[in-house]
Parts: structure tokens; sequence; C-alpha cells
């Protein structure tokens, strides 16, 4: 996920120390975010944003940007227009932002401010929050929580958002990579027997009784773990599935805590095999209701053949696959939560139950997968 242009902004917790601290680092390091910074999709779409609404929304408004990374986004809104853009990041990239905004000459605009977002006390309420929150399949790294607190700590009444808008799409996919890792985790189970056979040949210890963690440990990585992958329109086999639409002006922590959908996908291809589905994400800048966009822009991250992005889609493959017809229904279940243990990542589960084209039920298949 991508806070601001690629920041942080939450505060860490005790009991998640291992979870913020690993989040923070990696936000914290230049070769990351000129990855996000090379992203021109995600990079054209703010660009267009700030600028094509500048009149409306920028100019000589108060603006807040949460997470602000290397600072770019604060300094389109001081070039935009805004009166005072307070720029609040959490890591030691904040010194790197600060560099940034006196070379590009708008330092007399735009305040970068070093700490988190749920204890940085600003001196007046803004008109604007911009952020690159986004994560992997959106919410995987919960940095809307921020964005959220910053909401409704500092937004005026009549202020928005950018982005306004989000929303979560999935599809039934074919892909050759569900072979590969069943391949991937039998190659580590052969290796782990002939371990096993060895130790105790060369030192008469007897390992097969961890057998059973390791065997789980591998199951969970090979296949119960979702993949980045840049995946091909002509990979999907079904109808895409709208599964949750959020308003980034209302939207509260508790409704993001966990997706819950269900819904079904048409299958358009015949003989083939629904390897899996890929789940992404799709925002969109429209201001408010009283104060709409000049321009509508959206920043989408689905499958394309030109235009992709580092988000990529996220990747839940079945194991086995699912044979399936034109004309066959995929039933599907899904229900995504924060990880127990480490509250940035995300726990799912995808229930599927087929219906042929001529009218036969298979039985429903549940699978468990982790959003690393």
């Amino acid at each position: 996920m991508e806070l601001g242009d690629g920041g942080a902004a939450s505060r860490p917790r005790v009991d998640k120390e291992v979870d913020f601290a690993n989040y923070f680092c990696t936000y914290g390091y230049l070769y990351h975010q000129k990855e996000m910074l090379s992203d021109r999709v995600r990079m054209d779409a703010y660009y267009n944003a700030v600028f094509d609404n500048a009149a409306v929304h920028i100019r000589d408004k108060v603006v807040l940007d949460v997470g602000t990374g290397s600072g770019i986004l604060a300094i389109w809104c001081a070039q935009a227009g805004a009166r005072k853009v307070y720029a609040v990041e959490a890591t030691k990239m904040s010194d790197h932002a600060r560099e940034l905004v006196k070379a590009n000459d708008v330092s007399d605009i735009v305040e970068v401010i070093h700490g988190s977002m749920e204890d940085v006390v600003l001196p007046e309420k803004v008109d604007v929050i911009i952020s690159e929150w986004m994560g992997y399949f959106l919410l995987r790294e919960s940095m809307f929580d921020s964005v959220i607190c910053a909401r409704d700590r500092w937004l005026k009444p009549d202020g928005m958002m950018y982005p306004s808008h989000a929303r979560m799409w999935v599809a039934p996919i074919r892909s050759g990579l569900g072979e590969q890792k069943k391949n991937d985790f039998n190659s580590a189970m052969a290796d782990w027997h002939s371990f096993v056979d060895e130790t105790q040949a060369h030192y008469g210890v007897n390992m097969g009784v961890l057998e059973k963690p390791f065997h789980e440990e591998h199951e969970k990585y090979f296949l119960q773990t979702s993949l980045w992958n840049n995946v091909h329109p002509d990979q999907i086999v079904g109808s895409a599935a709208l599964i949750k639409e959020i308003d980034c002006l209302t939207a509260s922590v508790e409704e993001i805590r966990t997706v819950h959908a269900e819904f079904s996908s048409k299958i358009g291809a015949d003989r083939t095999l629904v390897s899996g589905f890929a789940g992404w994400f799709d925002v969109h800048f429209r201001g408010n209701s009283k104060n709409p966009a000049t321009r509508d822009v959206e920043l989408t991250t689905a499958p394309s053949a030109e235009d992709c992005t580092h988000w990529g889609q996220q990747v839940f493959l079945l194991h086995p696959p699912i044979r399936a017809n034109a004309g066959d229904v995929v039933g599907v279940r899904f229900v995504m939560s924060r990880a127990k243990q480490y509250h940035r990542l995300m726990d799912v589960e995808i229930t599927t139950t087929v219906r042929t084209s001529g009218g036969k039920s298979l039985q429903p298949r549940s699978s468990k997968f982790f959003i690393e």
C-alpha cells in the first residue's frame, strides 16, 4: 500500500510492534518511493486530479497531505494554488520531503510535519485531505485508518477527500501459476522427506515428528498465500463483481475492518479452468455533492495489457482448479478481514459453488488465503 505518495502516517501500538516496525521501515527508503513515483498510471491520475480541479478544489484552500512520503502531492497542491499545505509523514522520509519542498520553491506554502497523524496537532481545520493510502487490493496495510482519523479531526464540515470514492472488484481467472505453486510445494515436501532420511542415516536423529508443522508452513506459503501478479485481460474467464464501495467522506474504520460479499460470476469461456480469482481496485476524485469535481478522474488497477500499475492484482489460486464451460455460474462467498497477528495484513476466505449450464450443482469448496 502507498500513503500520500508512499509515506506513512499511523501511530505504533505496543501490541503491534513488529507489525508497525516492518511497515514504517519500508516507506523510509528512497528506492521504495522511486518505485511508486515511477508508476505512470498512479502519478498521472493524481496529477490530473489536482491540476484539472485546481480552480474549484485547491486554489486558495488549506490542504492536508496524509502520509506525504517524498512530498510530491503536497508540492503539486502548492503549485496548483493552495494557500497552505500541511504534509504529515511518520518516517524519516520527511527529511527528504523538506529538501524537495525547498528545492521546488514552495516552502512558504508547504509545511512538512514529522509525526503520526494520530498525534499531530494542526493550527487550523483543512478544506481538502489528499492521500495516496491504497494498498494491495486496496485495504492491505490499513493506511485508510489514518486518513479517517485525519478526516474526523481536521476536515471542515464542507471539506472534501482526494480520492473521494473507492471500489473493490473480483473476477475468476485462468492461470498456470496454480500448477507451478503446487509443484513448488511438492518439491519442498520431497526435499523434506530426503532430509529426514539423511538425518536419520547420518546422525541417528528422527526428525519425522516435525513433518506436520513443516507441511503446514509450506502449504500456507505456497498454496494459501495470495500472489502479486499483472493479470492479462485475456485471463479473465467470467464476469467481474463489485464487492465493496467506499465513500471516503463517510466511511468508518469498523466498515472497512471486514469485507463480506456474495456474488455470482457467469463463465464466458468454454472448456476452461477457473484457476482462481483476481482482486483489484479503483478510486475516483469526484469532490463532494456541494462542490463536485470539474473532472472526475479515475485511477484503476484493473487487469490491463498496457497500463499496469505497481499494485498489480492480488491472485487467489484454487487447488485444484475448477473445470468449467461457457454458461456455468460460479457462486462466490468472499470474506476478507484483518489478520489477527498483523493487523496491516489480511486473511481471506473464498467459498465457491458451481452450477453448470445443464443445471447440475457441484459441492461447495472453501479456501483460505493470507495477503502478505
